[in-house]
């Protein structure tokens, strides 16, 4: 499990994973109150449950106390999911090693849909802000190759830094 939070805008976004498809749906009725409570909780609501497979996952070092994470969602043409992938981790990833402060990287991708995000991991808040530059000329050069779409890029708090996947690099 991990937390990422927007305090500003109070957007949250826990994610879990799971070994298998089959166990992700045997936990569903479990999860489904504990969702709710949790989002009872902190004063919110469940805006949306998204299930995405974990294409691509490499960890650098753990994150610590202060992490932070830049998420960019995106959607690529029909039939290019594979090829987003492979440049992902061909090309992206070696580029984000070198931004500083980089904790980790992963894509997650929707292959029905056509949509992926990418979640980049920071040791700090201030080394994701001075990557910000670096990050946006990747971005937009990679999503030019791709001719992929974004849709979306937040910044978050990582709150809880608990996924246990293996590399999947």
């Amino acid at each position: 499990m991990s937390v990422m939070v927007d305090r500003g805008s109070g957007r949250c976004i826990i994610t879990t994973a799971w070994e298998t498809e089959e166990a992700m749906r045997a936990s569903e009725a479990m999860a489904r109150p504990l969702r709710d409570r949790a989002a009872q909780t902190l004063g919110g609501n469940v805006e949306k449950i998204e299930e995405w497979e974990i294409a691509v996952l490499h960890r650098d070092h753990r994150a610590g106390t202060g992490a932070c994470a830049r998420a960019t969602w995106f959607k690529v043409s029909n039939g290019q999911m594979d090829r987003a992938v492979e440049l992902y981790r061909d090309s992206v990833l070696p580029a984000m090693e070198e931004l500083e402060g980089f904790c980790s990287a992963s894509l997650m991708i929707d292959r029905s849909s056509g949509r992926a995000v990418s979640s980049t991991v920071f040791d700090s808040s201030a080394a994701m802000d001075r990557s910000s530059e670096q990050a946006r000329s990747l971005r937009a050069a990679r999503l030019r190759e791709l001719g992929a779409d974004q849709v979306d890029v937040g910044e978050f708090e990582l709150a809880l830094a608990h996924l246990r996947v293996p590399e999947l690099a």
